[in-house]
């Protein structure tokens, strides 16, 4: 092996943390390699959060557009172009990617596109795209491997071939029918994303509600949102073989509480879970320890086994979201800078955006019910907000949950048009300790959807008594 090129540090993976520590850290004057396999950018700007809301929208408009004679609209006739879809995305994912190339340009990041593999602590074979290879060796060495989705080992589900949510927000056709194995997030999103550009769409979850870590009333309105647009769900049904090929036929045999059936689609779509990429890249030759889940392990300040090794986002087993990913870029930067930043206790928002979308911070009923914290709770319906009025979208709920003892705000959690904003308002009232009567007594703009909090707040129960020691 030849002598490896040396760079004070060296991050392998550029998604949203990686690429910002890359951008910090040459910016700052250190020799930086950013080691990525194949997306610039990571997964979010190519084919995760960015492509998939593009790709959501343009499946409300195509909702709207449907619903034309409710606004006033007299529509003849619609057609959905899937390439015209595409198109969209795709321009939308390139000008992403030409931002990210000047980003590491101006910052002085060297970009070097290919495969690392430990061979030694703190360094690397990298097999470039191109072809040949480079050893490359850091002081200090950040791991951003991202995850993937996971494949259940299901009987002729991998012969199947199915599509991930990568391969199915890059269709440039409509399925005719669309089985969609998991009730989760992702699977949610995508059901209703084919259904309105007017496929056929089956959702298969073992458990009994859909999104089941959300609390039933949750379940229930998206169950009722999913059948009313004409999706079918079935619940508490297990996945138990597939035979044929997705994208020409699909034959799913699954299991209930009562019988066997088999089901028949054109497309197959696995939705239930991500796993790390970890795997084959010598992190033990590096002296990485990994979780049983195969994760990295790290401490809270993203330190992993080895010296001067830190792993952040995904990988690390971090909440698998792009914004938290930011932030474990900010605990990293910070820690180095001097600082004593952590990943405990972090209050961390979440959104699928399913139409209307689903938002929660903080604690939910079953939480805390779980956790054995008292609180009280207020809940009024969508169609008390008066802008949702205006809209006519009057589907679904904010409910609240208040400690039982004091003022203190311990969750949200928002089914309506517009949850996302009223997501970030009732944050910034929790990050900053405030008591939900700061929210209730403040002054909303009319109309709004933040105005709903005066509605909400001015129903609150009163405190409880303190129990007796």
């Amino acid at each position: 092996m030849p002598d490896a090129e040396k760079y004070e540090v060296v991050v392998i993976g550029s998604g949203e943390a990686g690429k910002y520590l890359a951008w910090t850290m040459a910016k700052a004057g250190h020799r930086t390699a950013m080691i990525e396999r194949k997306l610039i950018g990571g997964s979010c700007p190519n084919i995760a959060c960015l492509p998939s809301k593009n790709i959501i929208h343009s499946a409300k408009v195509a909702s709207f557009a449907h619903r034309g004679t409710e606004f006033g609209l007299q529509m003849d006739s619609l057609r959905i172009d899937m390439g015209g879809v595409q198109r969209r995305k795709r321009n939308m994912v390139q000008d992403l990617i030409n931002i990210h190339l000047d980003r590491y340009k101006s910052s002085g990041t060297e970009l070097i596109m290919g495969t690392a593999r430990f061979i030694a602590p703190r360094t690397v074979e990298v097999s470039l795209k191109d072809g040949g290879k480079r050893w490359i060796s850091g002081e200090r060495v950040f791991l951003s491997l991202g995850t993937r989705a996971a494949i259940p080992d299901v009987p002729g589900l991998a012969a199947s071939q199915p599509l991930t949510h990568v391969e199915a927000l890059d269709l440039d056709r409509l399925p005719d029918h669309l089985i969609v194995i998991g009730g989760g997030f992702v699977g949610l999103e995508l059901a209703q994303a084919m259904r309105r550009f007017a496929a056929r769409v089956t959702i298969i979850e073992m458990e009994a509600q859909l999104a089941i870590r959300e609390d039933p009333d949750v379940g229930a309105a998206l169950l009722e949102l999913f059948q009313s647009e004409g999706i079918d769900v079935l619940l508490k049904t297990t996945l138990q073989s597939v035979e044929g090929h997705s994208g020409q036929h699909v034959k799913v045999t699954v299991t209930d509480d009562s019988r066997v059936r088999t089901l028949e689609g054109s497309d197959l779509l696995v939705a239930v879970g991500r796993v790390p990429n970890t795997e084959g890249i010598g992190l033990e030759q590096a002296g990485i320890k990994l979780s049983p889940q195969g994760f990295v392990e790290v401490n809270e300040r993203l330190e992993t086994s080895a010296p001067n090794v830190w792993a952040v986002g995904d990988c690390a087993g971090s909440p698998f979201f792009t914004h938290v990913a930011f932030d474990d870029f900010r605990v990293v930067r910070d820690n180095l800078n001097g600082g004593s930043r952590t990943t405990g206790n972090r209050l961390i928002p979440f959104c699928v955006f399913t139409d209307p979308e689903l938002a929660r911070i903080g604690l939910n009923e079953s939480e805390a019910k779980a956790k054995g914290i008292d609180y009280r709770m207020v809940k009024i319906p969508m169609s008390s907000v008066l802008r949702m009025r205006t809209l006519s979208e009057l589907r679904g709920f904010i409910k609240l949950l208040i400690a039982a003892e004091t003022d203190h705000i311990l969750g949200l959690t928002v089914f309506g048009t517009d949850a996302s904003e009223l997501l970030a308002v009732v944050q910034i009232a929790m990050v900053g300790g405030l008591p939900y009567t700061t929210l209730r007594d403040a002054i909303f703009t009319h109309p709004t959807p933040a105005e709903g909090l005066t509605v909400l707040l001015a129903n609150v129960p009163p405190k409880q008594a303190r129990k007796a020691a």
